[in-house]
């Protein structure tokens, strides 16, 4: 039986209503100490956990890339429609540019303290993508309004994460959400929505990689071990999810407005 929009759209608050009572129901979520404990340690020409931090550069590669691609179609209604789509993109991008820099700081001497500036800037890319989505597949005036709310929702809950952290009584769970529920529900907005531009294929691409991102984060020692103390699984996984956004650029650079949406 196939769903209409509004149906479709109701799922998704639906979801979104008990993933924040789920939320509520859990206790505090402390950062676990063991985060911080990366597998590959080691050093060069000076620089701490070389390996972690160097794999931060393709961000800054990819961010710029991104914002120069929306800058050179900010007139091509081809590729852009509104605005706010062209805002959403481009802030994406700059968060992911944002990203290669405070993770970069992070790996450098790896706690509570730091991983806030690794953390806040995932939050705009984040939270910019899903606007973005939203707009672009739900519904446009929805997309436009949540974009700066999601923003907001984003950086708060880094930020109250880090200050419950710095006080003691550390709590994850807004975190979580703001990082999670759009990789959800992500997938389900492409399988549901149709869309407004072509290039769909280089979401699905982006999902994969950072999803691919994520178990080599799980297994940052097994890897490591696994391959001789090569590479880690941390150093793949920011090479992956890297990878993961420069699908976002070709996505920017080659999408094409759907005649008819």
């Amino acid at each position: 039986m196939k769903l209409s929009h509004h149906v479709k759209t109701r799922l998704l608050i639906v979801l979104a209503v008990l993933c924040g009572a789920a939320v509520l129901m859990l206790p505090p979520v402390p950062q676990d100490p063991a985060y911080h404990d990366f597998a590959d340690k080691r050093g060069l020409w000076g620089i701490a956990n070389f390996g972690d931090v160097l794999s931060n550069l393709p961000y800054f590669l990819t961010g710029m890339l991104g914002m120069l691609a929306v800058y050179r179609r900010r007139h091509d209604r081809d590729g852009f429609r509104s605005a706010f789509e062209k805002q959403a993109m481009f802030t994406a991008f700059v968060g992911i540019f944002l990203v290669g820099l405070g993770s970069g700081y992070y790996h450098l001497a790896p706690d509570n303290g730091t991983l806030f500036w690794d953390r806040l800037p995932m939050t705009i890319g984040f939270m910019a993508i899903y606007a973005m989505l939203i707009g672009e597949r739900v519904h446009e005036k929805a997309g436009k309004i949540l974009f700066p709310l999601l923003l907001v929702l984003g950086a708060a809950a880094a930020l109250y994460w880090h200050i419950t952290e710095q006080a003691g009584r550390g709590d994850l769970r807004f975190y979580a959400v703001v990082q999670f529920f759009p990789l959800i529900t992500a997938p389900l907005i492409l399988l549901l929505f149709p869309p407004k531009y072509s290039g769909t294929k280089y979401l699905w691409w982006l999902m994969l990689f950072y999803a691919l991102a994520k178990f080599f984060e799980h297994f940052d020692q097994a890897i490591f071990t696994a391959l001789g103390h090569a590479v880690s699984g941390h150093t793949l996984k920011h090479l992956s999810s890297a990878f993961g956004t420069y699908y976002l650029v070709l996505y920017a650079q080659r999408r094409k407005y759907i005649t008819g949406t």
